[in-house]
Formats: structure tokens, sequence, C-alpha cells
């Protein structure tokens, strides 16, 4: 099968290669899935796990990426819950090789059913942008009707869906960005917009919580925003800001079929959009990663047409 490699920690995007590799098989409790459309972020080059397994030994040649969507094609011993053909999407295992492929094997519990009537394309947009909007919000920042957020970032993949399911959830989001983002962000649900090269970011006021994609400076001006008993969210790295009189919770996304359906079907009834920027073929997508071009919203990769 065709893949996407990286070997060299050192060389960034431009060590991406696209080479033949084995197909995969399915172990105890796997799937095997026919990848139709794949996602990949590109933090993964300077995550630990792209380059080690869970023993801390070198794992390269590793398969970059890890959310998909596709059709299952073969099982493991043991694997319940999913059955071959059935059209699945998530998150795979972020030591294991990933979804920039034809074929993955994966856990069958990382992955949740994909409608008939969502694309493929929008499937595999959705695991990281997706759960981590839901998991900062509700299981971290424990978001209630009536309060408000303030969401870094509300132009892009993850602030995107962290705007469209905080106003759903009843808050008063304040959406950041550039200023080319304003409107974006405003057509995504922010109610107000706060330019960060232009506005004063402290001209917010006091918010509930506060969804941080950027860290740095922006991390520790935002943390001063937050009222009492509130929480600074974010997915940035362990940080030691905290707020005067509130938490501050660092995470990294994990998979959930539950949440993941939560997700998926707010996407077929219209009440969440996806954030999709520019689509790509397997055979073009190291060039795409590539490119210098500002991205906006989420970049896919088509495995198959």
């Amino acid at each position: 099968m065709k893949a996407i490699v990286v070997t060299d920690q050192n060389a960034g995007t431009a060590g991406m290669e696209l080479v033949d590799r084995p197909e995969p098989q399915a172990a105890i409790n796997d799937v095997v899935v026919q990848i139709h459309a794949a996602g990949f972020v590109n933090t993964e080059l300077e995550w630990p796990s792209t380059w080690a397994d869970r023993a801390f030994r070198d794992r390269t040649p590793s398969i970059l990426g890890h959310e998909l969507a596709g059709v299952v094609t073969a099982l493991g011993y043991g694997t319940t819950g999913l059955s071959v053909g059935q059209r699945v999407f998530g998150l795979s295992d972020w030591h294991r090789d990933g979804t920039l492929a034809d074929y993955v094997a994966m856990e069958a519990r990382n992955l949740a059913p994909l409608p008939g009537d969502v694309d493929f394309a929008a499937g595999a947009s959705l695991p990281i942008s997706g759960l981590t909007a839901w998991q900062g919000l509700f299981q971290h920042g424990r978001l209630q009707s009536g309060q408000s957020v303030l969401a870094h970032g509300a132009a892009g993949a993850v602030g995107s869906m962290v705007t469209q399911l905080a106003r759903e959830a009843g808050a008063y989001v304040i959406g950041t960005g550039r200023s080319a983002d304003r409107q974006k962000a405003l057509d995504f649900g922010a109610n107000e917009f706060i330019d960060l090269g232009n506005d004063t970011l402290e001209d917010v006021g006091g918010v509930d919580l506060v969804f941080d994609v950027i860290g740095g400076d922006i991390q520790k001006r935002s943390a001063a925003l937050i009222r009492a008993g509130g929480a600074l969210v974010t997915v940035v790295a362990p940080t030691d800001v905290r707020p005067a009189d509130g938490l501050t919770i660092d995470f990294v996304v994990e998979a959930d079929r539950a949440q993941l359906a939560e997700i998926v079907q707010r996407v077929r009834d219209g009440r969440l959009r996806t954030n999709i920027g520019k689509v790509s073929a397997l055979d073009d997508a190291v060039a795409t990663f590539n490119s210098t071009g500002r991205r906006a919203g989420k970049t896919v990769i088509r495995i198959r047409p």
C-alpha cells in the first residue's frame, strides 16, 4: 500500500515521503480500515509518540496521520461492535502507524459508525477538532448555559468547533484571531470578535472559560480575564499559568465513540458545520503539507476518489 512516512525528527514536513509499505494486519480487538479520507495535524512532528513507542523505542519509519474515515475490511480476534463493510470514522492511537495510507489497523473502540449521508472527507475532518472542542468545553471546562467563552483561533479547525458547540450549549462566545478571520468566526457563531493584532484583549472583561490554542503571552493575558471559579482550558502544552481564582486544565484529546456519535449527529442535522480547507489526493499530500501558504480550515487528504 502507499503511505506517507517520516524517519528524521529534525527534517519537519520536508522529511515526509510517500512510499510503499506492507498492508497492516488486525491484532486482537483491532479492525483494518480501508481509508477513504484522512486528516493531519502539523504538530504531530513534535509529538514524542510519532518517533517512539510506549517503551521509548524508535519506531520509525512512522506513518503519519491519526484521523480517518473509511470502510472496515477485516476484524481481529475478539473484535466486537463493528462489522466488515461498515463505514466508520475515528481517531487512531498516537503510538501506532497512522492514517495517511491506504489502510490502517487500529482498535475498534476508537471508531464510530459514519452515517451514509456524511461524506468521508467530512468524517475525516471531525475526530481531532470535534473531540478536542467537546472534551475541552464539557468534560474539562464544565461549560454551563449562560456562561461566557473566550475561543482563541475561532476561525480555525478547533476554534470553529469550540464556537459552534459552545453556542449550542447556550454560552456567549467571544472569538479571537487575525483581522482576516473576523467574518468567518462570526459566521461560525461567535457573538463578537477580537482582532489580536489590533484590538485590546483586556477589553473583553471577565469570562468564565478560556479555550486556548495559542499559548505564550496570549495564554497569560487570557488567564487574567477568568472570573472566580472559571477555567483556562489549553491544548498547547503543560503550563504553569493559573487564573487568580480558577482552574487550569491542559489535556490531550482522547478517542471516544459516544462523543464521536454526538458530534456526527450534529453534522447530520445541521447544528454543526465542518471547517474543511484544502482537500488533496494522497499523491499530492506531501506537497500540500510543505506549502508555505496559510491554511484556512482543516486540510483533508482524500485517499480514494
